[in-house]
C-alpha cells in the first residue's frame, strides 16, 4: 500500500506540474483562451506575471528539478529512479492534455511530440530521481546531489538559454535575474551548511581524541 500511495502521489505531483505550466502559458499568451480574456479586461499585468512564471517553469532545469524533488521525497535509489520517470511522464501527459483543451488542437496531432518527451523522461528520469534520493546522504555525494539543480539552472541559463531569453524581452530579463539570484543563494546556503557540518564532525573527532588521551 505504501508503494501505491507513493506512486499516486508522484503521479499527482507530476501531473500538477505539467497542468500548471500549460495553464500559465495560456494565461501569458494574448492569444490564449484565458490570456485573451485578461487582456480584454485590462489585466495586462496578469499576463506579464504569468509569462515570467512560465519562463521559470518551461525550461530544462525546472523539469529536472521535478524529478529530483520526487526522488528526494520518496528516498532510496531504486524508488527515486523509478519515480523520477513517473513524474516526468505524468507531467508531459498533463501538459499536452491541458494544452489541447485550451488550444483546441487534437491530442492525437501531438502524439509524436509527446512520445519523444516520454522517451527523454525514461532516459533522464532515473538519473535525476536517483540524484534526488541521494540528497540526504552525508559527504560529497550528498553535496553534489544538492547542488545539481541550482548549478544546472545557472549553466543552462548562461550557456544554453531558451531562444526567448536571447531577444531582450523584459519578462525574460526578470526571469533570468530570479533564476540566477535564487540559484546563487541556494548554492551559498548549501556550501555553508556543508562546511559547517564538516567542521562539527572534525570538532567531534578532536573532542573524542582528547577524551581518549585523558583516559589513557
Amino acid at each position: 500500500m505504501k508503494i501505491i500511495r507513493s506512486a499516486v502521489g508522484v503521479l499527482t505531483l507530476g501531473a500538477g506540474f505539467g497542468a500548471a505550466l500549460s495553464l500559465v502559458k495560456d494565461v501569458s499568451s494574448p492569444g490564449g483562451m484565458i490570456g485573451r480574456r485578461s487582456v480584454d479586461a485590462g489585466w495586462v499585468w496578469v499576463g506579464k506575471a504569468a509569462e515570467v512564471v512560465s519562463l521559470l517553469l518551461d525550461v530544462g532545469w525546472a523539469w529536472a528539478a521535478l524529478a529530483v524533488t520526487v526522488g528526494w521525497l520518496v528516498g532510496g535509489l531504486i524508488r527515486g529512479a523509478s519515480t523520477g520517470v513517473l513524474a516526468l511522464i505524468a507531467a508531459t501527459a498533463a501538459y499536452y492534455c491541458v494544452e489541447s483543451a485550451f488550444t483546441g488542437v487534437p491530442l492525437a496531432w501531438q502524439w509524436r511530440l509527446m512520445l519523444s518527451w516520454w522517451l527523454a523522461s525514461m532516459l533522464f528520469g532515473p538519473i535525476l530521481g536517483a540524484v534526488g534520493a541521494s540528497i540526504g546522504r552525508p559527504g560529497v555525494i550528498g553535496l553534489l546531489a544538492r547542488l545539481t539543480v541550482p548549478v544546472g539552472a545557472i549553466v543552462e541559463m548562461t550557456f544554453l538559454p531558451p531562444q526567448i531569453f536571447l531577444i531582450g524581452r523584459p519578462t525574460a530579463s526578470w526571469a533570468l535575474v530570479i533564476v540566477w539570484t535564487a540559484a546563487a543563494a541556494s548554492i551559498g546556503v548549501i556550501l555553508i551548511r556543508f562546511l559547517a557540518a564538516v567542521r562539527r564532525r572534525d570538532l567531534g573527532i578532536n573532542t573524542q581524541e582528547s577524551q581518549a588521551q585523558r583516559v589513557l
